[in-house]
């Protein structure tokens, strides 16, 4: 397995407007959870999570349709998974609102440019059907320069704030159920301990996802 070349760049979950230059559009698809610190996957496997930009016009709340799928670690890779789906929504800084027109407005006609926006990261998730009274917040701590699905060698890290039912943890996402190599998540891993505070020691729990198809069984939808 080939490694990515380029180097893990992380920031802190409460930075308002990281400079992260992360394409919505290229983010979408589906993203396989090869490592995380949250309780709820231990007993899981195949943990998938796609993500769909939902339309809007122009200036609209930017929105995307976010689909868990995983199956119980008893369960044949021949199962069909479990689903839990819900809407995310972007959470725009508290001065995005008052700053974001002027800076649009300055932008295009100084320079005839795109207009500026902040950084979309932070994102509010709220579930469907039964689970619509359940809501959550979670963040990109860092990825790929490309992250596309296109991109075998594309990677995340998702930071997800504590609620009622859950306490706060982390993700490392992969474009493909192989992951990545071992190395590279191991930088990774090392780099969210190097942000300190309340993320590192979410680190230091760090435990592999089980995969079917990296297990050799096979997989089945």
């Amino acid at each position: 397995m080939t490694a990515p070349t380029e180097d893990v760049v992380l920031h802190q979950p409460d930075a308002h407007n990281p400079p992260i230059e992360l394409d919505l559009e290229r983010f979408m698809g589906t993203w396989h959870v090869i490592r995380s610190t949250l309780p709820l996957w231990k007993s899981r496997k195949d943990v998938t999570i796609t993500y769909a930009l939902k339309s809007s016009s122009n200036g609209g709340t930017v929105q995307f349709d976010d689909t868990v799928e995983y199956r119980s670690k008893s369960d044949p890779a021949s199962s069909r998974r479990s689903r839990v789906t819900g809407v995310d929504t972007l959470v725009e800084p508290p001065e995005a609102s008052a700053s974001a027109a002027a800076a649009a407005a300055d932008t295009t006609a100084t320079e005839g440019g795109t207009p500026s926006r902040p950084a979309q990261t932070r994102f509010k998730w709220r579930g469907k059907g039964w689970l619509a009274v359940a809501t959550s917040r979670w963040q990109v701590l860092g990825c790929s320069r490309d992250p596309s699905p296109e991109n075998p060698h594309a990677w995340a890290v998702t930071y997800f704030e504590k609620t009622l039912f859950t306490p706060a943890g982390l993700d490392v996402y992969a474009r493909t159920a192989e992951g990545l190599p071992e190395a590279f998540v191991q930088e990774i891993i090392a780099k969210t301990r190097a942000l300190g505070g309340d993320v590192a020691k979410l680190a230091e729990a760090f435990f592999e996802v089980e995969r079917s198809t990296v297990r050799g069984e096979g997989a089945g939808e």
